[in-house]
């Protein structure tokens, strides 16, 4: 097994599209989404068992979520769990993980993977994941993973590349979520993929493109750079996050960098970022609902239903819904409109009195 591959789990987001199952405490990627008996997190874990020694998997978190993490995947080194002061979005997240794993190891490949995503044929995704390896490994290329669209999805970030003999491909632009005329385009011109969010890359290329690319951002991490790995670690990076800002690694890097290459894929993949998503993945019955609780369905189609065993739901005349009963919440909301969670939660964080529903 490659000693120089590391992997970088990304869990420290709140979920906020899943509230109201989804909560701070014990966020999305921490829950049997699925019904298989493990968290996201733990399915993530252990996709990608086999590709690297078992040190050499790191999981960045919320240092609110350290504990549950070490519950989830006890055979983790508290080493291991890197924990995020303050939620600043995936650019300062991924940083951190690449300047101690360049502590440990200067000449790593690093894959950084969301802890919550769904992933089918596992042994086709670690193929391939060993492929954009390979070709990460001179550290001069950032890579992201592309997914084969199979269909015109708006709920997904696309990125076009460049055709080229080569199974990688030079990426030329990234459109976050287009309006449907605009996805209509891109699936049916064939040189734009999905946007994953996977991405792999040697630690040198990527510490070389912070540096172009977010100079200011890098500085305060270079300041605390002697301190990570050590005993003063935790307070250098309460103090790096004090002053950096929230930006996403897409935003930040990837859009900007002239070495961004993508590898298509074919895996079947679902990032799992919303209630419609969930139920695009979930076992239907004939009505295209997905009822996972103790419920009489009436006239009711393409809806979720949730909830626990001992609670009856009763539901009539609802198409496209989500009706859920989660602990001290119970939310009817049409499940496609996901900014509609977003909503809910910030009015939430207006009231003093709602903390105990978040």
């Amino acid at each position: 097994m490659n000693k120089n591959i590391f992997v970088v789990l990304m869990a420290g987001g709140a979920g906020t599209r899943f509230w109201p199952y989804s909560r701070n405490s014990h966020p999305k990627q921490y829950l049997d989404v699925l019904g298989t008996g493990k968290s996201l997190l733990q399915s993530t874990y252990d996709r990608f068992a086999p590709v690297c020694p078992p040190e050499n998997i790191l999981v960045v978190t919320n240092q609110e979520l350290e504990l549950l993490t070490q519950t989830q995947l006890p055979h983790l080194h508290p080493s291991q769990i890197l924990c995020e002061p303050v939620r600043k979005n995936t650019t300062p997240c991924i940083a951190y993980a690449c300047y101690r794993i360049a502590k440990i190891n200067p000449q790593a490949t690093v894959i950084i993977s969301p802890a919550d995503h769904l992933i089918l044929n596992e042994k086709d995704f670690q193929q391939t994941i060993l492929k954009a390896v390979d070709f990460a490994a001179n550290q001069d290329k950032l890579i992201t993973l592309g997914i084969t669209p199979t269909r015109p999805e708006t709920g997904y970030g696309y990125i076009q590349y460049i055709e080229a003999k080569s199974q990688l491909k030079k990426a030329k632009t990234f459109t976050e979520k287009p309006e449907l005329s605009l996805a209509k385009k891109f699936f049916d011109s064939g040189d734009f993929v999905w946007n994953s969010g996977l991405f792999i890359w040697g630690v040198q290329a990527f510490l070389k493109a912070f540096h172009k690319y977010l100079p200011e951002m890098a500085e305060i991490f270079d300041d605390a750079e002697n301190k990570i790995a050590s005993p003063e670690e935790k307070e250098a990076i309460r103090t790096v996050y004090a002053q950096v800002k929230s930006i996403s690694i897409d935003y930040g890097i990837m859009e900007k960098a002239d070495n961004v290459y993508v590898l298509p894929s074919h895996f079947a993949w679902n990032d799992l970022g919303s209630w419609a998503s969930l139920h695009e993945v979930s076992a239907k019955d004939e009505n295209n609902n997905a009822v996972a609780a103790d419920a009489m369905m009436y006239d009711t189609r393409n809806s979720i239903i949730k909830g626990p065993k001992n609670k009856l739901i009763v539901v009539q005349g609802l198409n496209g819904y989500l009706v859920g009963a989660f602990d001290n919440v119970v939310i009817v909301c049409e499940k496609d409109k996901e900014d509609l969670f977003r909503r809910f939660v910030n009015d939430l964080k207006a009231k003093t009195s709602g903390a105990e529903y978040q």
